[in-house]
């Protein structure tokens, strides 16, 4: 993999989300983009289980469950303010058998799915975010292949990223800042999903059923 930027496209004025969506993949066509199949990163959130808190008013910690599906043998955890796990898929099984130290929060699953198109060195996602059966939001995610070092990259990213979002272009990413001249990884892409899905949980005002 190359190196990745994750963001968050605003639903167009008077548009509905699928709407916005629509229109982007066709301005990504227009380009000479070309369809190459779909994709989806999901996360469920899981907190600390009241059993393993010792005093009380003792503040319970998250953690990120999150799949992608670039990555079909793999499984990641990220803990809140803390390291990213890379597991394989049996982690999930894993998670049940621990449901005495952390618990799924309720109506915590958050997800998007879209289409993934190749342009030239550059590999587009753009997809729906939906909590249950609401759509939230869209996700933007762009690649450059080539590349695995994101201070190199950048600026080659940006201009492409400029050319179909215009002013909805974001800034670089915060991992960036920790991996500038570090080797960029699939982890680093997860903590960005993991990011923009809070990002769109506190939009919409939907905070995670758990302890905090």
């Amino acid at each position: 993999m190359g190196v990745t930027c994750v963001s968050q496209m605003p639903v167009a004025e008077g548009k509905s989300v699928q709407q916005t969506v629509e229109l982007l993949t066709r301005k990504l066509e227009m380009l000479g983009a070309e369809k190459q199949g779909t994709f989806c990163v999901d996360c469920e959130t899981y907190h600390t289980a009241s059993s393993t808190l010792g005093s009380q008013g003792q503040a319970g910690k998250l953690m990120y469950v999150m799949h992608n599906s670039e990555y079909p043998l793999s499984c990641f955890a990220l803990f809140e303010n803390g390291p990213c796990l890379i597991a394989d898929t049996n982690f999930d099984v894993l998670m049940v058998k621990l449901k005495g130290f952390f618990q799924s929060a309720k109506a915590s699953k958050i997800e998007t799915r879209g289409t993934r198109y190749q342009y030239c060195d550059f590999l587009v996602k753009v997809g729906t975010v939906t909590m249950g059966p609401s759509a939230r939001g869209i996700s933007v995610e762009v690649e450059y292949g080539p590349c695995v070092v994101p201070s190199d990259c950048w600026s080659l990213l940006l201009e492409f990223l400029q050319s179909f979002l215009g002013s909805h272009t974001p800034g670089a990413p915060a991992v960036f800042g920790n991996r500038h001249d570090a080797v960029y990884g699939p982890a680093d892409t997860v903590v960005q999903y993991m990011e923009l899905f809070n990002k769109i949980r506190k939009q919409q005002q939907v905070p995670v059923a758990g302890i905090r």
